[in-house]
């Protein structure tokens, strides 16, 4: 299986099952070295993914790591944007953004969220920036260069604004995910 590189402006480097791919938003590193893949490289543009005598399981690996590079290749060339919208029926939801002095990293911070005097705290993770939507009233909008790190920050703002102890049919407040896609938009 390969993996096609269809950027001039993205260099990808793997020593060791440790895939570093550079492009025009940064740098993106991801250690593959848990997985028995083999990577060579025959023709440019292309880098082949090959697994010798694997059971279907580890078969089941190559496609995973084409994506994961795709992914980064995607990452340093246009970036992922996520957008999430607060919903609430009764009690609005208030959002804060501050970033850490000493870290440097985003934290969102929930107060109200179903009337509840709770203040919740998410951290963002590395190289994930937040912003509250100027055109669009209650979203947020998180953007950053790895899909992994996007993602899992919009999962954990999603995961601590769950509704407990209550039908969840009828109790829809939280915050969802309500968009996907590129920092740099396909013309």
């Amino acid at each position: 299986m390969h993996a096609d590189l269809d950027s001039p402006t993205v260099k990808v480097h793997i020593k060791s099952r440790v895939v570093t791919v550079e492009g025009p938003r940064g740098k993106l590193v991801k250690d593959l070295s848990h997985l028995a893949v083999n990577f060579s490289q025959h023709k440019k543009g292309t880098i082949n993914i090959e697994i010798h005598h694997g059971s279907r399981k580890n078969v089941a690996t190559l496609r995973t790591v084409r994506t994961l590079i795709n992914n980064l290749v995607v990452g340093v060339t246009k970036g992922y944007k996520y957008k999430m919208r607060y919903v609430y029926a009764h009690f609005p939801i208030n959002v804060n953004l501050d970033k850490n002095a000493e870290t440097g990293l985003y934290e969102v911070e929930i107060r109200n969220f179903i009337g509840e005097k709770l203040v919740r705290r998410v951290v963002m993770r590395e190289g994930v920036d937040v912003e509250i939507s100027k055109t669009q009233k209650d979203e947020l909008v998180l953007s950053g260069n790895s899909l992994e790190a996007v993602s899992q920050s919009a999962a954990d703002i999603q995961q601590i604004c769950r509704v407990r102890n209550k039908d969840i049919r009828k109790f829809l407040d939280g915050m969802y995910v309500s968009e996907k896609g590129n920092i740099v938009e396909d013309q």
